[in-house]
Protein backbone atom coordinates (compact mmCIF):
# COMPACT_ATOMS: atom_id res chain seq x y z
CA UNK A 1 0.00 0.00 0.00
CA UNK A 2 2.97 2.30 -0.42
CA UNK A 3 1.22 4.13 -3.24
CA UNK A 4 -1.37 5.56 -0.82
CA UNK A 5 -0.71 9.13 0.37
CA UNK A 6 -1.98 8.83 3.93
CA UNK A 7 -4.45 11.73 3.41
CA UNK A 8 -7.44 9.45 3.70
CA UNK A 9 -8.92 6.69 1.62
CA UNK A 10 -11.19 9.01 -0.37
CA UNK A 11 -8.31 11.27 -1.49
CA UNK A 12 -6.26 8.20 -2.37
CA UNK A 13 -9.16 6.79 -4.36
CA UNK A 14 -9.50 10.06 -6.29
CA UNK A 15 -5.77 10.00 -7.15
CA UNK A 16 -6.03 6.60 -8.82
CA UNK A 17 -6.23 6.65 -12.61
CA UNK A 18 -9.80 7.59 -13.52
CA UNK A 19 -9.63 5.89 -16.91
CA UNK A 20 -8.65 2.59 -15.30
CA UNK A 21 -11.51 2.83 -12.79
CA UNK A 22 -13.95 3.67 -15.58
CA UNK A 23 -12.78 0.79 -17.79
CA UNK A 24 -13.03 -1.74 -14.97
CA UNK A 25 -16.46 -0.50 -13.89
CA UNK A 26 -17.73 -0.83 -17.46
CA UNK A 27 -16.19 -4.31 -17.76
CA UNK A 28 -17.79 -5.50 -14.50
CA UNK A 29 -21.11 -3.92 -15.49
CA UNK A 30 -21.02 -5.78 -18.80
CA UNK A 31 -20.16 -9.05 -17.03
CA UNK A 32 -23.07 -8.60 -14.60
CA UNK A 33 -25.41 -7.78 -17.46
CA UNK A 34 -24.31 -10.95 -19.30
CA UNK A 35 -24.59 -13.14 -16.19
CA UNK A 36 -28.12 -11.95 -15.46
CA UNK A 37 -29.29 -11.96 -19.08
CA UNK A 38 -30.05 -8.23 -18.83
CA UNK A 39 -32.57 -8.59 -16.03
CA UNK A 40 -33.47 -5.13 -14.69
CA UNK A 41 -34.41 -6.53 -11.27
CA UNK A 42 -30.88 -7.84 -10.74
CA UNK A 43 -29.40 -4.36 -10.55
CA UNK A 44 -30.45 -3.96 -6.89
CA UNK A 45 -27.72 -6.45 -6.13
CA UNK A 46 -25.65 -5.82 -9.27
CA UNK A 47 -24.85 -2.14 -8.71
CA UNK A 48 -23.20 -2.70 -5.30
CA UNK A 49 -21.43 -5.82 -6.62
CA UNK A 50 -20.02 -3.88 -9.57
CA UNK A 51 -18.86 -1.07 -7.27
CA UNK A 52 -17.18 -3.43 -4.79
CA UNK A 53 -15.60 -5.52 -7.56
CA UNK A 54 -14.19 -2.37 -9.17
CA UNK A 55 -12.70 -1.11 -5.90
CA UNK A 56 -11.23 -4.49 -4.98
CA UNK A 57 -9.71 -4.88 -8.44
CA UNK A 58 -8.02 -1.49 -8.08
CA UNK A 59 -6.32 -2.69 -4.90
CA UNK A 60 -5.42 -6.20 -6.09
CA UNK A 61 -4.35 -5.20 -9.61
CA UNK A 62 -3.11 -1.60 -9.53
CA UNK A 63 -3.47 0.43 -12.74
CA UNK A 64 -0.76 -0.09 -15.32
CA UNK A 65 0.08 1.50 -18.62
CA UNK A 66 -0.48 -0.47 -21.81
CA UNK A 67 0.34 0.76 -25.31
CA UNK A 68 -2.27 0.12 -27.98
CA UNK A 69 0.43 0.10 -30.67
CA UNK A 70 2.57 -2.27 -28.58
CA UNK A 71 -0.41 -4.56 -28.04
CA UNK A 72 -1.21 -4.60 -31.75
CA UNK A 73 2.43 -5.51 -32.48
CA UNK A 74 2.35 -8.28 -29.87
CA UNK A 75 -0.62 -10.13 -31.41
CA UNK A 76 1.01 -11.14 -34.74
CA UNK A 77 4.26 -11.98 -32.90
CA UNK A 78 2.36 -14.29 -30.55
CA UNK A 79 0.28 -15.88 -33.33
CA UNK A 80 3.33 -16.49 -35.53
CA UNK A 81 5.41 -18.00 -32.71
CA UNK A 82 2.46 -20.13 -31.57
CA UNK A 83 1.92 -21.55 -35.06
CA UNK A 84 5.61 -22.02 -35.76
CA UNK A 85 6.23 -23.54 -32.34
CA UNK A 86 3.20 -25.80 -32.61
CA UNK A 87 4.37 -27.12 -35.98
CA UNK A 88 7.87 -27.66 -34.54
CA UNK A 89 6.53 -29.57 -31.52
CA UNK A 90 4.29 -31.71 -33.76
CA UNK A 91 7.21 -32.47 -36.10
CA UNK A 92 9.40 -33.52 -33.16
CA UNK A 93 6.64 -35.67 -31.65
CA UNK A 94 5.97 -37.58 -34.89
CA UNK A 95 9.61 -37.83 -36.02
CA UNK A 96 10.87 -41.42 -35.74
CA UNK A 97 14.03 -40.34 -33.86
CA UNK A 98 12.14 -37.77 -31.72
CA UNK A 99 14.83 -35.06 -31.98
CA UNK A 100 14.50 -33.41 -28.59
CA UNK A 101 17.07 -32.31 -26.04
CA UNK A 102 14.96 -31.15 -23.10
CA UNK A 103 16.46 -29.02 -20.39
CA UNK A 104 16.21 -25.91 -18.31
CA UNK A 105 17.35 -22.47 -19.37
CA UNK A 106 17.81 -19.59 -16.95
CA UNK A 107 16.85 -16.23 -18.37
CA UNK A 108 17.82 -12.98 -16.60
CA UNK A 109 14.68 -10.83 -16.54
CA UNK A 110 15.05 -7.14 -17.32
CA UNK A 111 11.36 -6.30 -17.03
CA UNK A 112 10.49 -4.52 -13.78
CA UNK A 113 8.40 -6.45 -11.24
CA UNK A 114 4.67 -6.09 -11.80
CA UNK A 115 2.15 -6.75 -14.52
CA UNK A 116 4.66 -6.76 -17.40
CA UNK A 117 6.77 -9.46 -15.72
CA UNK A 118 3.68 -11.57 -14.93
CA UNK A 119 2.58 -11.24 -18.55
CA UNK A 120 6.03 -12.37 -19.73
CA UNK A 121 6.02 -15.46 -17.50
CA UNK A 122 2.53 -16.46 -18.62
CA UNK A 123 3.27 -15.83 -22.30
CA UNK A 124 6.37 -18.04 -22.18
CA UNK A 125 4.21 -20.88 -20.85
CA UNK A 126 1.67 -20.39 -23.65
CA UNK A 127 4.25 -20.69 -26.42
CA UNK A 128 4.78 -24.27 -27.65
CA UNK A 129 7.96 -25.99 -26.53
CA UNK A 130 8.51 -23.76 -23.50
CA UNK A 131 7.19 -23.75 -19.96
CA UNK A 132 7.95 -21.27 -17.19
CA UNK A 133 9.19 -23.33 -14.26
CA UNK A 134 10.39 -20.90 -11.62
CA UNK A 135 10.37 -17.14 -11.18
CA UNK A 136 13.18 -15.73 -9.06
CA UNK A 137 13.93 -12.14 -8.10
CA UNK A 138 15.41 -11.32 -11.51
CA UNK A 139 15.46 -14.70 -13.22
CA UNK A 140 13.05 -16.93 -15.06
CA UNK A 141 13.77 -20.64 -15.31
CA UNK A 142 12.25 -22.08 -18.48
CA UNK A 143 11.88 -25.71 -19.53
CA UNK A 144 12.53 -26.10 -23.26
CA UNK A 145 12.14 -29.08 -25.58
CA UNK A 146 15.44 -28.48 -27.34
CA UNK A 147 18.34 -26.75 -25.59
CA UNK A 148 20.24 -26.75 -28.89
CA UNK A 149 17.88 -24.10 -30.27
CA UNK A 150 18.61 -20.44 -29.58
CA UNK A 151 15.80 -20.01 -27.07
CA UNK A 152 17.51 -17.13 -25.28
CA UNK A 153 17.34 -14.83 -28.31
CA UNK A 154 13.62 -15.57 -28.66
CA UNK A 155 13.07 -14.79 -24.97
CA UNK A 156 15.00 -11.52 -25.34
CA UNK A 157 12.82 -10.56 -28.32
CA UNK A 158 9.65 -11.46 -26.41
CA UNK A 159 10.80 -9.38 -23.44
CA UNK A 160 11.46 -6.37 -25.70
CA UNK A 161 8.00 -6.61 -27.28
CA UNK A 162 6.32 -6.88 -23.87
CA UNK A 163 8.32 -3.88 -22.61
CA UNK A 164 6.97 -1.81 -25.52
CA UNK A 165 3.47 -3.14 -24.90
CA UNK A 166 3.55 -2.03 -21.24
CA UNK A 167 5.37 1.27 -21.90
CA UNK A 168 8.26 0.27 -19.67
CA UNK A 169 12.01 0.25 -20.05
CA UNK A 170 14.18 -2.79 -19.54
CA UNK A 171 16.48 -2.75 -16.52
CA UNK A 172 20.09 -3.90 -16.49
CA UNK A 173 20.44 -7.63 -15.99
CA UNK A 174 22.84 -6.97 -13.07
CA UNK A 175 25.75 -8.41 -15.07
CA UNK A 176 24.39 -11.97 -14.82
CA UNK A 177 24.94 -14.25 -17.74
CA UNK A 178 22.34 -16.58 -19.16
CA UNK A 179 22.96 -20.13 -17.97
CA UNK A 180 21.80 -23.32 -19.57
CA UNK A 181 21.34 -26.48 -17.54
CA UNK A 182 20.79 -29.85 -19.12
Amino acid sequence: MSRLSGKGWFNDLMNIHFRSVWFRAVAFTFMWWMLTAGSVNSWLVGAPVVLVATLISMVLVPPFSCSVVGSVRFVPFFIWHSLRGGADVAWRAFHPKMPIAPGLVEFPLRLPPGMSRVFMVNTVSLLPGTLSVELGANRLKVHVLDTRKNVLSELIRLEQIIAKMFNTSLQDAKGDECNEEI
